[in-house]
């Protein structure tokens, strides 16, 4: 290995990484910005319990996993 052949891959792999920071730093700050704007109000009150309606649809339940064995609405 001559050392043009490792300062070329050690530039590659330094752009590469400095690559990947960049991009990670712009989507966690993108998606934070998205999630902010869509996150409800925090207030005093209780938040409502999440349930699952006579039709199998989920009450209260703003995210897309769902818990296992969630009471039926009544």
């Amino acid at each position: 290995m001559k050392l043009r052949d490792l300062a070329k891959g050690s530039s590659i792999f330094l752009s590469v990484a400095v690559a990947g920071y960049l991009s990670t730093t712009y989507v966690d700050q993108r998606f934070a910005s998205l999630e902010a704007t869509r996150a409800p109000a925090h207030t005093n009150a209780p938040a409502p319990s999440a349930c699952v309606d006579e039709d199998g649809s989920w009450k209260n339940w703003p995210w897309p996993n769902v818990p296992a064995l969630s009471p039926k609405c009544r």
